[in-house]
């Protein structure tokens, strides 16, 4: 179940406590190693990592490509309803562009971090302890407390995907049974998912779980030609849909696309697991080359997403497709049956975080396996109310996209990568790095509070 574990970002189950983090030290491809003065070459993290089944680039590849296509692809049409046709492909590319190269920023500098700390790898958390340890004094009041604020970010995100599942498996299991039952609300199917998801949820051994992980990858590309199928059938004149969105709606479709694109815990942990981390980083890398094709696939399915369905455009694309065909019925089943088991594995990060950094070391009086079975019921309940209080799936998709992603993808990145130079000031000519990390500072705080403000308010709004 290596597999499946690294697309958690938690690590194949051989590997060390460093090795299990949910984020990963990437490499600086083309860096020339210079020798110490004992002539003996400097500390290389990527030499030093040991891997039970590491993957070859090819492999690493397939693997972010499927980590990809799943509810985030499937909300790209929403994500156009906001942002008009026009606005919806150069700023679907422009934030493709951003999250890769934030990416790359963070990356690179938790590689430069474990070369300076003499360790194989570094969690997220980590990386922000120690960059801000080495950065400008007037930052350094953050270090007892980045980490901590790194995995409340990370554990909310997790949480808020658990919400969008639910609300996703509801939605679909309600256009397919109310169809041979009597018509009943979305949160009632949520209901009668609640035992299940706890069922799924009390798995502690991922490894349980790889035969259904693996029919669900397949039957996920399965559901998303079914879906093209039916958006190409008798597709209008791209004439027909606006080229601009709302300007208010902007901040909306920021938030889906960056829920949909940003994927900074499974990028990280499937590099974490390459045999040749070198080509993961470059301008012909994996990363690139990956990131490339899955922006130019979001952008397809958004665009005739949206010319097909216009202003009826849902959440999911999967909800606009005929409610009364065989075939359609198949295919919102499928993805229900994919997102279900995907739960399990979305839900394991918040649980792994709590448990181990904050709750294992702290018991002492009680039994910890039932503590951990207790945290793992609550993780699905609290998800549960949260996604029946509220079930507005496009929304949510924006909101959680928004409020952690923008910090998580964009800011952090930036912030570590300032800390990580600052001893040396190797900023560039006119500390060009410095400013563009500022900037890129702004970006994620502006997308944070802009985008959580409207988001919260069409929430409320629509109570």
């Amino acid at each position: 179940m290596s597999e499946s574990l690294s697309l958690t970002g938690i690590g194949p189950p051989s590997e060390t406590k460093e090795q299990k983090s949910k984020s990963y030290a990437v490499n600086l491809s083309n860096e020339n190693l210079s020798l110490n003065a004992n002539g003996s070459p400097p500390y290389d993290p990527h030499a030093h990592r040991i891997l039970e089944h590491p993957t070859t680039n090819s492999e690493t590849l397939i693997h972010l490509l499927k980590g990809s296509l799943g509810t985030g692809i499937l909300a790209m049409p929403n994500a156009f309803l906001n942002s008009g046709l026009l606005v919806g492909t150069i700023g679907t590319i422009l934030i493709g562009f951003l999250c890769t190269y934030c990416l790359h920023v963070l990356v690179r500098s938790q590689y430069l971090l474990c070369k300076k700390l003499r360790v194989p790898i570094l969690s997220y958390p980590d990386s922000m302890k120690y960059a801000l340890k080495d950065g400008p004094d007037c930052l350094k009041f953050g270090v007892p407390l980045s980490a901590v604020v790194v995995d409340g970010f990370l554990i909310v995100y997790q949480l808020g995907i658990c919400c969008v599942y639910i609300m996703f498996i509801g939605s679909s299991l309600k256009q397919v049974l109310d169809i041979y039952i009597t018509p009943m609300n979305e949160r009632y199917y949520m209901l009668f998912m609640l035992i299940p998801l706890v069922a799924i949820n009390l798995i502690r051994n991922l490894k349980l779980l790889a035969p259904f992980s693996q029919l669900a990858n397949i039957i996920t590309f399965v559901g998303l030609g079914i879906v093209l199928y039916y958006i190409f059938q008798d597709l209008p004149p791209v004439s027909s849909r606006p080229l601009f969105g709302e300007p208010m709606k902007y901040t909306m479709f920021v938030g889906t696309t960056l829920f949909a694109l940003e994927a900074v815990g499974v990028v990280l942990a499937l590099e974490n697991n390459m045999k040749t981390p070198a080509s993961f980083g470059g301008t012909t890398g994996v990363l690139n080359v990956g990131m490339t094709a899955i922006t130019i696939m979001y952008v397809a399915m958004g665009f005739f997403g949206y010319v097909k369905y216009g202003l009826d455009t849902q959440g999911s694309v999967t909800l606009n497709i005929p409610k009364n065909e065989i075939l359609s019925q198949l295919v919102k089943i499928i993805f229900a049956f994919a997102i279900f088991i995907t739960y399990a594995l979305q839900a394991y990060v918040p649980v792994e975080i709590i448990w181990n950094t904050y709750m294992k070391k702290r018991i002492q009086n009680w039994d910890k396996t039932t503590m951990e079975y207790l945290l793992r019921i609550s993780v699905v309940l609290i998800t549960f109310l949260l996604a029946v209080s509220i079930p507005l799936l496009e929304l949510f998709i924006s909101l959680f996209g928004a409020l952690c992603l923008s910090v998580l993808g964009i800011a952090f990145p930036a912030l570590i990568e300032i800390c990580v130079l600052w001893p040396e000031r190797n900023f560039g000519r006119f500390n060009y790095v410095f400013w563009k990390d500022i900037l890129l500072i702004i970006i994620g705080i502006l997308a944070l509070i802009l985008g959580t403000y409207i988001s919260l308010s069409e929430i409320i709004n629509h109570k």
